[in-house]
C-alpha cells in the first residue's frame, strides 16, 4: 500500500541550490526539505482534533525552519534570537515530532497509508518525492537528523582564530572531541534507518525511494561519519606524545576501511547531479587521502625492521603514500570545483601534519635507497596494508516510544476501511 508521486527536475523551482557552500571539513549532500501536509484533510475523519492539530503544528514548525535554513545551513553558523543554534533547534523540532508521528504506524495502523508526505530531494534527479506511507516520513526525518548532525560537525571543525593570540586558525580539542560524539550520533540515526525503518517499507516503495534515501547512500553516509570520526582520533593521536606508531597506523588503516566501504556502497548508484556527483568525489578523495596516511605509518613501522627486505618494503610503502597524497590533492581540487563550489578551510589536524611529513620522509628514504619507480611500479610493489576491524561504532539509536497522547486516542474507522476489513475476512 502507499502510492508514489515523483516530480521531474524541470517542473518547478522548489529545489534551491546554492552556487557555493563555503568551507567544507565535513560534506553534507544538501538537506531534503519537507513540504506542507494537510493532516486535517487526511486524518480528520479518524482522529481527534487535538492530535491532528498537534501533528500539524509540529510538522509545520519543521517545514518553516528547514525551508528558511536549508539553502544556507551548510555555510554559516546562524543563531536564533535567543542565542541558540538554528541547527540544534531544528534537530530538537524533529525529535519532538517523531514520537507523535510514530502513532500513525503503531500496531500496523491503517493510518500509516492516509497521508501524502512530500519531500524535496537533493541528490536525486527527481525534484521531489511524494509517498502515502508514514514510514517514508520516519525515514526522511531520520535522514534529516543525520544531515543536520553532519552540518553541526562541519561547523565545529572549521578552524577559528583565537582572540588571545595571533596564531594560525585552529580547531580546539574540545571541538574535536565533541565532533566525534556528533559523528557517532549521525551514524546511529542512519544505522537505525537502514536496520529498522527501511524494512518496514514494501519492496516496491523501496525501489521508488529517491537516491538520497537509497540503502547504499544511507550506509555510505554512516561510514563517512565513522571515517571522519577516526580521522579526528588520528589527529589527536598525532598531537599526543603517548600515542605509538602502531596506534597511528591502526587508526589510519581503520579510516581506509571506512572510506573503502563507503565507496563500495555508492559506486553503482545514479549519483549524477550536482550534490550527488560532489558526494562521490568527496568519498573518493577521502578514501585516497586515508590510504596516503595508512601507507605512511605502515612505511615508518616497516623501516624499524633490521633487514634489507623490510627497508625495501618501507620505501615502497612511503612511495605509495606520496603518490596517494599527490592524487588526493587532485581529487580535492576536483571536489571543490564541482557544483556547488566549495573550498578547503585553513589546514589543520591529520592532513596538515602529513602534508609536511609525507613528501619530506619519502624524499629522504628514496634518496638513500636510490630506488625510483614509475607510478604503476610503485603501486605494484607497495606492501599490503594490515587489516583491522573498526573500533568506532554508531550510537545505538532507537526510535522513541509513541507519544503518550496516543494512549487516549480512539481511532475511528472510515467507510472505505470497513469495506477493506470485510473483504479481508
Amino acid at each position: 500500500m502507499g502510492c508514489v508521486v515523483s516530480t521531474p527536475k524541470n517542473s518547478g523551482g522548489n529545489r534551491r541550490r546554492p552556487g557555493s557552500i563555503g568551507e567544507v571539513s565535513v560534506y553534507v549532500p544538501g538537506l531534503r526539505i519537507p513540504k506542507p501536509v494537510d493532516f486535517a484533510q487526511s486524518l480528520g475523519d479518524y482522529l481527534s482534533k487535538n492530535i491532528v492539530e498537534r501533528l500539524s503544528a509540529l510538522r509545520t514548525r519543521i517545514v518553516v525552519m528547514a525551508g528558511q535554513e536549508g539553502p544556507t545551513i551548510t555555510r554559516t553558523k546562524r543563531k536564533t534570537q535567543h542565542g541558540g543554534s538554528t541547527l540544534a533547534d531544528l534537530v530538537q523540532a524533529l525529535g519532538d515530532y517523531l514520537p507523535v508521528l510514530l502513532g500513525l504506524v503503531k500496531d500496523g495502523s491503517h493510518l500509516q497509508y492516509k497521508v501524502q508526505f512530500v519531500w524535496v530531494n537533493q541528490e536525486d534527479d527527481k525534484e521531489e518525492t511524494t509517498m502515502s506511507h508514514a514510514w517514508y516520513e520516519v525515514l526522511s526525518v531520520l535522514h534529516l537528523m543525520a544531515m543536520l548532525s553532519l552540518s553541526q560537525a562541519n561547523l565545529l571543525l572549521l578552524p577559528r582564530s583565537s582572540s588571545n593570540d595571533g596564531h594560525q586558525p585552529k580547531v580546539s580539542e574540545e571541538s574535536r572531541r565533541a565532533s566525534v560524539d556528533i559523528f557517532l550520533k549521525a551514524a546511529g540515526y542512519l544505522d537505525c534507518a537502514v536496520r529498522h525503518v527501511l524494512p518496514q517499507l514494501p519492496a516496491e516503495l523501496r525501489r521508488n525511494l529517491p537516491v538520497d534515501l537509497a540503502e547504499g547512500v544511507l550506509r555510505a553516509l554512516s561510514l563517512q561519519a565513522l571515517g571522519q570520526g577516526v580521522d579526528i582520533q588520528l589527529g589527536m593521536a598525532i598531537d599526543s606524545t603517548k600515542a605509538t606508531l602502531a596506534v597511528k597506523r591502526r587508526l589510519a588503516c581503520e579510516m581506509v576501511k571506512c572510506w573503502q566501504q563507503a565507496q563500495d556502497n555508492i559506486m553503482n548508484l545514479p549519483l549524477t547531479n550536482g550534490w550527488g556527483e560532489k558526494h562521490c568525489l568527496f568519498v573518493k578523495w577521502k578514501y585516497v587521502e586515508a590510504k596516503a596516511a595508512a601507507y605512511y605509518y605502515h612505511g615508518l613501522i616497516l623501516d624499524e625492521g633490521n633487514t634489507e627486505k623490510s627497508h625495501g618494503m618501507a620505501v615502497a610503502a612511503l612511495q605509495a603514500a606520496d603518490e596517494y597524497f599527490k592524487e588526493s590533492k587532485k581529487l580535492c581540487e576536483a571536489f571543490n570545483t564541482s557544483s556547488p563550489l566549495s573550498r578547503n578551510p585553513p589546514p589543520w589536524g591529520t592532513m596538515k601534519y602529513l602534508s609536511e611529513k609525507i613528501p619530506k620522509d619519502t624524499s629522504s628514504k628514496v634518496r638513500i635507497n636510490r630506488d625510483l619507480y614509475s607510478y604503476e611500479r610503485i603501486m605494484e610493489t607497495a606492501p599490503t596494508l594490515p587489516d583491522f576491524s573498526l573500533a568506532l561504532k554508531p550510537d545505538e539509536y532507537q526510535l522513541p516510544q509513541v507519544d503518550s497522547s496516543w494512549r487516549t486516542e480512539n481511532i475511528k474507522v472510515g467507510q472505505t476501511d470497513l469495506s477493506h476489513l470485510k473483504s479481508d475476512k
